[in-house]
């Protein structure tokens, strides 16, 4: 059983003769994307390269345009202008192909969360086009890996936040695909699970597959990713190696840097913590 979805009948403008060629070597390359929703810009001919093998961190501010990025280079998104190619394969000539080397890994509202663990991860596979028994076999290799074996006949409704986050990433993964998509996969993440989860991740990326990750969390991206690409306004303000984007400082300080950096704090008169004025009577 497979599931493909057909490409909207859409003839959205290429980017102009000015930008530099798609390179057909990168596992992800972005060329003059452009989103506008209700008048307001997402992603504002944004446009990068993703190496086959890295382990990519794109990093902003609430509102930057990641979001919106990942959506219409996995083919969820149509967008306004520009494109995108998946591994030499332009994402929206064919849709289908371009999604099946993709893993994406759905948020927790996204899944049917009334199927037990192993039942979702089987039939996230069997909507991959694997057989059962195929399917079957690696959601039990999935359930071991992210120790979750336990809890494989339980609802995965009655999963922690954590768990949910485990099997969500698993249903990303089970079909092997050759570039992983990851929306904040930490978030709500404990430490031990949040370390096995790198491990897994780290391993995934030496083997050749290529990992994409969007993250607030600056010293994980800094610990994790190979490459990285700041976004603000919905463009690229600085995209490389880690060590090339920092420049020298600290990721974070480099971060504020290149989106505005920190405001004066406000003041506010009554948030004083309860201790006594100087001077004042005890």
């Amino acid at each position: 059983m497979s599931f493909d979805i057909q490409a909207p009948n859409v003839d959205f403008p290429r980017p102009a003769p000015g930008f530099v060629p798609f390179d057909p070597a990168a596992a992800v390359s972005i060329r003059g994307l452009y989103k506008r929703f209700d008048g307001r810009t997402a992603v504002d001919g944004l446009s990068l390269d993703i190496p086959v093998g890295s382990f990519y961190g794109l990093v902003g501010p609430n509102g930057a345009g990641k979001t919106t990025t990942l959506n219409m280079v996995t083919g969820l998104l149509v967008p306004d202008a520009g494109g995108a190619m998946i591994l030499g394969r332009d994402v929206w000539s064919d849709v289908n192909a371009a999604k099946r080397a993709i893993g994406v890994m759905p948020q927790p509202d996204q899944i049917f969360d009334r199927l037990t663990g192993l039942q979702l991860l089987v039939y996230s596979g069997m909507l991959r086009g694997m057989h059962r028994a195929e399917s079957t076999a690696r959601a039990r290799d999935l359930l071991a890996a992210f120790d979750l074996v336990r809890a494989s006949n339980t609802v995965v409704a009655d999963y922690s936040a954590g768990m949910t986050k485990k099997i969500c990433l698993a249903c990303a993964m089970i079909h092997s695909p050759r570039l992983l998509v990851l929306d904040e996969p930490f978030e709500s993440v404990d430490p031990v699970s949040s370390a096995n989860l790198k491990d897994i991740l780290i391993e995934y990326a030496a083997t050749g597959g290529t990992v994409i990750i969007s993250s607030h969390v600056m010293a994980l991206v800094e610990r994790m990713c190979t490459h990285v690409a700041v976004i603000d306004h919905g463009r690229v303000r600085a995209g490389g190696t880690v060590e090339e984007v920092a420049a020298g400082e600290d990721l974070e300080d480099r971060f504020l840097e290149l989106v505005g950096g920190r405001h004066e704090a406000a003041r506010i008169s009554w948030l004083d913590g309860g201790a006594p004025a100087a001077g004042a009577a005890r």
